[in-house]
């Protein structure tokens, strides 16, 4: 029985039986974990999920959903009630040591402003944190805390109350931007996120490119992660800056054509219900260093 002391943890791990090795590496490091009281459940995208751990829940999904509607389900499937927080855990990753969640926690308490606790991701065998893993515009220090406003969305701690509140992750995504959009909603409840470096999580330094389809849908998510949360007024803004920019990285000819075509399909619609954030909260990530057009 959970102690009156102890904290809730619901973990969500999603697996397609693709990384066998991996995610068994992955499961044993977060059942190692102590001081913390855990809620793991494993969805399947698309298939039955192998090697469930004795007390894990399973929960097998017809068809691939995706990677943000998975999560979805994973955290409904421990809800009702749920526990004080959700920690979304990809299947490649390690927890290197038995306190990494219970030290998680602990940041959270000593920052009850932010909806999330963002641990510091590194390579297990070069220990390199990748840019994209520092959840901020100036990302040339890695061990550098404080309060962020996105979030690298494959290991993170999230307070379930926010979570639910906010309306959990825009499952029709598919894959990529939606941690983007997640922050932005909990920064327009008055809310933040918290970057603690100190606490580090193994993740193997792939490229995301390596997903099929990668141009296509960071280019539709981009428009619609637009037309979702942004006033009018910065729709245009954001999106011919972000344009500019892509043009400026994408080389291959070939994925700078799959990528028009995902930039036309996010022009046609589909982006969802329209909950743009307050003028409030764009004045207060441009104070936290990250104004909503970038």
């Amino acid at each position: 029985m959970t102690s009156p002391q102890t904290t809730v943890v619901d973990v969500v791990v999603l697996t397609m039986n693709d990384r066998p090795a991996e995610c068994q590496r992955a499961l044993a490091s977060l059942l190692a974990q102590q001081d913390v009281e855990l809620r793991v459940v494993i969805v399947g995208n698309g298939v039955e999920p192998d090697h469930v751990p004795a007390n894990a829940h399973a929960v097998a999904l017809p068809v691939n959903v995706g990677i943000p509607e998975g999560r979805n389900v994973g955290a409904d499937a421990l809800g009702d009630p749920g526990g004080e927080f959700v920690f979304f855990l990809d299947n490649d990753a390690v927890l290197p040591t038995p306190d990494i969640l219970a030290r998680l926690v602990a940041e959270a308490r000593s920052h009850p402003d932010a909806a999330y606790i963002q641990p510091r991701i590194a390579d297990p065998d070069t220990g390199v944190t990748l840019r994209r893993w520092v959840p901020r515009l100036r990302a040339g220090d890695a061990t550098r805390p404080g309060i962020i406003t996105v979030m690298a969305e494959g290991v993170v701690l999230v307070r379930r109350a926010d979570y639910e509140q906010a309306g959990g992750w825009p499952g029709h995504f598919f894959l990529f931007h939606e941690g983007i959009d997640l922050s932005w909603r909990l920064w327009d409840l008055g809310r933040t996120g918290w970057y603690a470096p100190g606490i580090v999580i193994h993740h193997p330094a792939t490229d995301p490119a390596r997903h099929a389809g990668y141009y296509r849908l960071v280019a539709r998510n981009r428009v619609w992660l637009a037309y979702r949360r942004l006033p009018v007024l910065l729709i245009p803004i954001y999106l011919t800056v972000w344009t500019l920019l892509s043009l400026a990285r994408i080389r291959s000819r070939t994925n700078l054509a799959v990528w028009g075509v995902g930039l036309w399909e996010g022009l046609q619609g589909g982006h969802g219900q329209r909950r743009p954030m307050s003028w409030t909260t764009v004045l207060r990530l441009a104070r936290a260093g990250r104004p909503p057009i970038v």
